[in-house]
């Protein structure tokens, strides 16, 4: 039986990491391509238990959940446990290099026409993202979701006797 369940649940891993990885393409979001490359999960069967594990770079929690602004949010935000706030008035502007190089974002002109740099342009969009926040994605809750209700009622109810047997294992 444990090896149907296995099966079951590699087949559940490869599904939620493929369209989470899919989610992140169609929606625009793999700017470097380092959470994409990321995502993966861990099967571990033992005789007396199952261990299921998913795995990304720790910003695709910002990512998949979205952040809280300071000042304002996204609805889809409002949800999320991570908040900005604090005596930091903004997220470090380096932290936004590489992603202003990828997404092609050059030196741009304000409504006056003064030549606005790159390093201005990051502060600025650092001070955005700490007020607006971080919109939720979801590109990974949602397949996430989608694979577990459709796990194959056997695998559910060998899932339940495995830890009725467990429990009743550990409390005798």
């Amino acid at each position: 039986m444990l090896k149907n369940v296995k099966e079951e649940l590699n087949k559940f891993g490869k599904y939620v990491v493929q369209q989470s990885r899919t989610n992140l393409t169609k929606n625009k979001i793999n700017a470097t391509g380092d959470l994409y490359g990321s995502l993966g999960y861990d099967l571990k069967v033992m005789p007396n238990s199952v261990f299921m594990e998913f795995f990304m770079m720790e910003y695709g929690k910002f990512i998949d959940e979205g952040v809280q602004g300071s000042q304002s949010t996204y609805a889809e935000s409002r949800q999320s446990p991570y908040k900005y706030s604090g005596r930091f008035k903004m997220i470090p502007p380096k932290s936004l290099d590489k992603w202003v190089i990828k997404k092609g974002i050059k030196g741009i002109r304000d409504d006056k026409g003064r030549f606005i740099t790159r390093q201005s342009l990051k502060y600025a969009i650092a001070t955005s993202v700490y007020r607006k926040g971080i919109k939720a994605t979801l590109f990974f809750t949602k397949p996430f979701e989608k694979a577990f209700m459709n796990l194959p009622e056997e695998v559910i109810q060998a899932f339940a006797l495995d830890i009725d047997e467990f429990l009743q294992y550990t409390t005798e």
